[in-house]
């Protein structure tokens, strides 16, 4: 079992003890706030199941139907957990809306908060292993999971700020306004989670910092070629895609040219782990005088 499927049963299984945790806080307080939390926490479970199938299709080789892999499998399933985001927020946004009608003094509040608060501990905990072991294993699916629970996190700050107001003050119409306030920042994050994602499903091309390092690795090992060009790269999930034209001296053997480009490749796999590179040779007169001067 990979570490990343690891990582998504242990969001699955953190995220129903979290779940367990805030609804028990709801049932104690009777807190509309308290229940956005939770809700938002059915989709952490949702989303967190969602990634650890992503993760497991994402890691299946390459067949005859889909000869590139399937690592885009992770994007969708960052996609689906930002629309249930949303959805989450829209709820949330009726519920408050119904709770600023009928606002009501919360029952021990401070209990809730406590069994509530945490909660939001073994969330922020999780949220950090999550972004940053996601980070590391290139895996969209845990770096989308780790993000939400980060923004659950926030939420949670809010909802407990919101509700200690509201019972200092007094002021029942604090707590479903705090509320319908997480529910605006958990729509802001669901937002940006599949804008991120989209990205990858785009093929978006490497960052400008990476490809200047492509670049670097190319004219430096590329040495007895007179230039490449037409550089082209893309994500694709976990794996990054690398092609281009290498243009070598008329006279050089195939076996030369084919030395060359597996040390161009050797190198290009230890720059960015796991990636896939489709070099295409060709003779000097097909030189563009542009592109990467190999040195």
């Amino acid at each position: 079992m990979s570490h990343v499927v690891k990582l998504a049963i242990g969001s699955i299984l953190l995220g129903f003890v979290v779940l367990g945790l805030k609804l028990l806080a709801w049932w104690m307080t009777g807190s509309i706030a308290l229940l956005s939390d939770a809700l938002e926490s059915i989709v952490n479970v949702a989303t967190a199941i969602a990634a650890l199938v992503a993760i497991r299709v994402a890691a299946l080789p390459a067949d005859a139907n889909h000869p590139y892999g399937h690592h885009k499998a992770e994007l969708f399933s960052a996609i689906l957990e930002g629309v249930m985001i949303i959805l989450a927020a829209l709820f949330i946004l009726r519920e408050a809306y119904h709770g600023l009608q009928t606002a009501h003094p919360l029952i021990a509040p401070l209990n809730g908060l406590l069994v509530n608060g945490v909660a939001s501990v073994l969330n922020g905990i999780w949220c950090w292993v999550l972004i940053r072991q996601g980070r590391r294993l290139r895996s969209p699916a845990l770096v989308a999971d780790g993000r939400h629970l980060l923004l659950d996190v926030l939420s949670s700050i809010g909802v407990t700020f919101g509700v200690v107001v509201a019972i200092q003050t007094g002021w029942a119409w604090l707590d479903p306004a705090m509320a319908a306030l997480v529910a605006v920042n958990i729509l802001w994050g669901g937002g940006r989670v599949m804008r991120d994602s989209m990205s990858g499903l785009l093929d978006e091309s490497l960052s400008d910092e990476v490809l200047t390092q492509v670049r670097k690795v190319i004219a430096l090992e590329a040495v007895g070629a007179v230039e490449a060009h037409d550089l082209r790269t893309r994500t694709a999930g976990a794996a990054t895609f690398i092609e281009f034209h290498l243009v070598v001296p008329g006279a050089i053997t195939v076996t030369a040219a084919h030395e060359m480009c597996d040390r161009v490749e050797g190198s290009l796999k230890t720059l960015i782990e796991g990636c896939v590179v489709t070099i295409h040779v060709e003779p000097e007169e097909k030189a563009k005088h542009a592109g990467i001067v190999v040195l």
